[in-house]
C-alpha cells in the first residue's frame, strides 16, 4: 500500500484533502490526522472491521480501548446511554479541546472499538483541521495515537510516516502538534469523576468545575497483572524509544552529579534535561545533554518530549537519563508519560545515600 501525505494550508484549497479522506473513512478504510495534542490514526468508529484495522495498522492489543473524536455535541446522544451532569459541565468548559470523556455506551458503538468495556471514550478536539475532516467524514472517528503501539506518539506528520508508511492510505499534514501531549482523560461514569490520564487540563481546573475529582492509580504506576484498561495508555508500555531509559529524580544538584556519574567512557549515553540545569552538567564530555526546554514553561516541554523520544533511537545510544518535571501546570502529565517510557525506571540519588559530590 502506497501511503500519500496531503498538506493543508489553511486555504480552501484543502477541502479536496478533506473529501479524499472522508472517502477513505466512509469505505472502511484509515486516515492520520492532526490535532492540537497529537497526530491520530483515524477510521470509521461504528464499523467493527474499521476498528479492527486501526488494532492491525498500530500492532494494538484489541483490550486497549479507542478514542471516539466528533465534530458537533449533536453526534454525542446516540453513542451514550445517557449524558451525566459533569459530563454536561466538561463539554461546557473544556470542549472542543484536549479532554476526553468516558461514558456508558449505546449499543450502537461496537464493542471492537471499545476493546469490550460497556463504555466509551469521546472527545470533541479543537484543532481546525482536525474538525474539518472530521466534519467531512460525518461519522464518529475512532482515532488513537498514529504511532505503532508502544512508540512516542506522533507531533508531526513525518513521525506518521516513520511508523506507519505502507500501513495507511493517507495523512493529512497539518504541521507541528501545539500541545504535544495526548488529551486529559476523565471517566465520567460513575458517582466520581475519576482522571485515567493526565493532560493539558490539570487536576486543579477539573475541581474547579466538578469539585470532587478522583485519580485513577495506574497514573502513577502500571495496571495489576489482568486488570483490564479503562482508557488508552493505562496497561501498556508507551512512549518509549527503543533505547532503556531510567529517569532520576530528587534536587537539582544530586540529580545531575547522579546523570554525569552514570555516563562512562565507551557509552553513547544522552540525558533528557531542563535548559534551566544545563550548567549544573558543566563538560559533561561524555554526555550528550537534550534540553527540552524551560521549567518556567513545562508547555515548551511538553511539547518537544515526544519528538525528543522519537530523536533518541536515530542517535545510536546505548542508554539514556532524564531529568524529572513534576512541578508546573503539566507536571503530572509529562511525569505520567515519562514514567510508561522509561517503564517506571526512577532513581533518587538522595535516598539511596549515593555520594555523586
Amino acid at each position: 500500500m502506497e501511503t500519500l501525505i496531503r498538506t493543508l494550508t489553511g486555504s480552501r484549497e484543502d477541502e479536496a484533502a478533506y473529501r479524499e479522506a472522508a472517502r477513505i473513512i466512509q469505505s472502511g478504510g484509515l486516515v492520520a490526522f492532526p490535532t492540537e495534542t497529537v497526530y491520530g490514526l483515524g477510521g470509521n468508529g461504528l464499523d467493527p472491521t474499521a476498528s479492527r484495522k486501526i488494532y492491525e495498522a498500530k500492532g494494538r492489543p484489541s483490550d486497549n480501548p479507542l478514542i471516539l473524536h466528533i465534530a458537533d455535541i449533536s453526534q454525542i446522544p446516540p453513542l451514550v446511554s445517557g449524558i451525566p451532569e459533569a459530563a454536561k459541565a466538561l463539554m461546557e468548559h473544556f470542549w472542543p479541546g484536549p479532554l476526553t470523556m468516558i461514558l456508558e455506551k449505546a449499543p450502537i458503538v461496537p464493542d471492537e472499538t471499545t476493546g469490550g468495556l460497556p463504555t466509551v471514550a469521546l472527545r470533541m478536539p479543537s484543532h481546525p483541521a482536525a474538525r474539518a475532516f472530521l466534519q467531512a467524514a460525518a461519522c464518529p472517528v475512532a482515532a488513537p495515537s498514529a504511532n505503532l503501539s508502544g512508540r512516542p506518539s506522533p507531533t508531526n506528520a513525518r513521525d506518521v510516516l516513520e511508523d506507519l508508511n505502507g500501513r495507511i492510505p493517507l495523512i493529512l499534514d497539518g504541521g507541528e502538534s501545539e500541545i504535544g501531549l495526548e488529551s486529559t482523560i476523565v471517566d465520567v461514569s460513575g458517582p466520581v469523576p475519576t482522571v485515567l490520564r493526565p493532560g493539558y487540563y490539570s487536576l486543579p481546573r477539573l475541581k474547579e468545575v466538578l469539585g470532587t475529582v478522583a485519580v485513577d492509580p495506574a497514573v502513577f504506576s502500571s495496571l495489576k497483572e489482568g486488570e483490564r484498561p479503562k482508557a488508552p495508555g493505562m496497561k501498556y508500555r508507551h512512549y518509549a524509544p527503543k533505547v532503556p531509559l531510567t529517569l532520576v529524580t530528587g534536587e537539582d544538584k544530586a540529580r545531575a552529579a547522579c546523570i554525569c556519574r552514570m555516563a562512562r567512557p565507551g557509552k553513547r549515553t544522552a540525558a533528557l534535561i531542563a535548559s534551566d540545569t544545563l550548567p549544573l552538567y558543566g563538560n559533561a564530555s561524555d554526555l550528550l545533554l537534550i534540553p527540552l526546554g524551560s521549567r518556567e514553561n513545562d508547555g515548551e516541554i511538553a511539547r518537544h518530549l515526544f519528538s525528543a523520544l522519537r530523536n533518541l533511537d536515530r542517535l545510536g545510544l546505548d542508554e539514556v537519563y532524564s531529568e524529572t518535571f513534576e512541578s508546573g501546570p503539566l507536571g503530572e502529565a509529562i511525569m505520567n508519560r515519562l514514567r510508561k517510557a522509561a517503564g517506571f525506571h526512577i532513581i533518587n540519588p538522595q535516598e539511596t545515600g549515593e555520594d555523586h559530590e
